[in-house]
């Protein structure tokens, strides 16, 4: 949905136009607001009508982060697994 908005803007630009275009979009003034109103949003949306949707984001959030956290740990034990079955290795 962002990007074909994103795309909408563009698409009357000139390429000299583009540099500008983005420099606008990812100074840290237009950032802070777009996360502002992002949280405002978000409040609106699930704060202030009791929802439980914010306790499943934290819940999942919370899955995904230490799943992703945990994830380099566990390539490197499978590899040297791998590593250790194709050499004879008993480890």
């Amino acid at each position: 949905m962002a990007m074909r908005k994103m795309l909408n803007e563009m698409k009357g630009k000139t390429v000299k136009e583009v540099p500008g275009y983005f420099k606008e979009k990812l100074s840290s003034d237009f950032l802070k607001q777009s996360v502002q109103k992002w949280l405002d949003n978000y409040h609106a949306k699930y704060i202030q009508t009791s929802s439980i949707q914010p306790l499943y984001h934290v819940c999942f959030g919370g899955m995904i982060f230490s799943y992703l956290v945990a994830l380099p740990e566990e390539r490197r034990h499978l590899e040297h697994q791998q590593h250790a079955k194709e050499h004879g290795g008993h480890h």
